[in-house]
């Protein structure tokens, strides 16, 4: 069947995945505006750094996801045994082909196509010291040459001295984006006062990505009740999603005259593995990230990526 005669039905059973925590969580969301006041008024502001980039584990032909840096300031106050959070994030993912020193007239026909997605938002998270936690928000930005991928990309290359990418002028084209996303945890399991597991539920809802999935993380080490309280611990997340629409591999939703796009992988399965340090006002994480094939026509052994993810988190006292 033809990927545009299904997007739809996908999208709003993935939409109902999506809007089911925050439709469990009614009440507490008629108190929002209240929430906010009382967490700008009384809040530990906070900053934090994510990248994730192929180049960390010192691969230089880069490929698929190949970069994405993210920038989250939040503030956030404790009633309790729950901390609640209000903030704003901007942030940037760039995709390419498999291998950017070939020119767009040598890309295969089912390699990455080329693209950016420069996006921002608002978000609120939840947490409990029973482990559970809900974290949703709404993000827009703009997919094509409006992202910046290809500055962006170039420049880096050019200050860590590797190879610069020959098929950006293939990129797709240019799309405004709106992305609505929520993740939801019911509790914590704990299996020993060293170790613990973690389910959730998770997806995004829009014209440049709409998924759901679910999936499990486990902590060994010292672990803390809530984020803000010092850690150090080993952690292992695995995730599986299903992929209504990709506009990264499909183009944009309303958009048309895309040089190339391929279709998406129905499941999509991800395996993280690191380590998290947290004390006073500094908090680090680093870990090794693999992600199964995400288009339809290539094994895992051809489309399977891996990079490395980090993350730098500063609150002031």
């Amino acid at each position: 069947m033809p990927i545009a005669t299904m997007r739809h039905p996908v999208s709003i059973l993935l939409a109902s995945c999506l809007l089911a925590p925050l439709a469990a969580h009614a009440d507490s969301l008629s108190g929002w505006w209240q929430d906010f006041q009382n967490a700008r008024q009384h809040g530990v502001s906070s900053h934090t750094l994510d990248i994730d980039n192929d180049s960390l584990l010192f691969r230089e032909r880069d490929g698929f996801y190949t970069s994405g840096v993210r920038y989250t300031w939040q503030t956030s106050v404790r009633d309790g045994q729950k901390l609640d959070s209000f903030g704003w994030r901007i942030g940037q993912e760039i995709y390419t082909a498999s291998d950017i020193k070939l020119a767009p007239a040598a890309i295969p026909p089912n390699d990455h196509p080329y693209a950016g997605w420069l996006y921002g938002g608002v978000f609120r998270s939840t947490h409990t010291a029973d482990g559970g936690h809900l974290h949703y928000g709404l993000d827009l930005g703009c997919l094509g040459p409006c992202a910046g991928g290809q500055w962006a990309q170039q420049q880096l290359h050019r200050i860590i001295d590797q190879p610069q990418p020959q098929g950006w002028g293939s990129q797709l084209r240019n799309e405004f984006g709106a992305v609505l996303y929520a993740d939801y945890a019911p509790r914590r399991w704990q299996l020993a006062s060293w170790a613990d597991v973690t389910p959730n539920l998770h997806g995004r809802f829009g014209n440049i990505y709409t998924d759901a999935g679910a999936g499990l993380l486990l902590r060994a080490g010292r672990l803390n009740l809530l984020p803000d309280e010092a850690t150090l611990h080993g952690f292992v997340r695995l995730d599986a999603r299903a992929v209504g629409y990709d506009a990264t591999l499909q183009g944009g939703y309303f958009s048309s005259g895309n040089p190339r796009t391929v279709a998406p992988k129905r499941l999509v399965g991800q395996a993280e593995i690191g380590v998290a340090w947290n004390q006073g006002a500094f908090a680090v994480a680093a870990s090794i990230v693999r992600r199964s094939s995400e288009i339809r026509e290539l094994s895992n052994a051809a489309g399977a990526e891996n990079f490395a993810r980090l993350t730098f988190s500063y609150t002031p006292r």
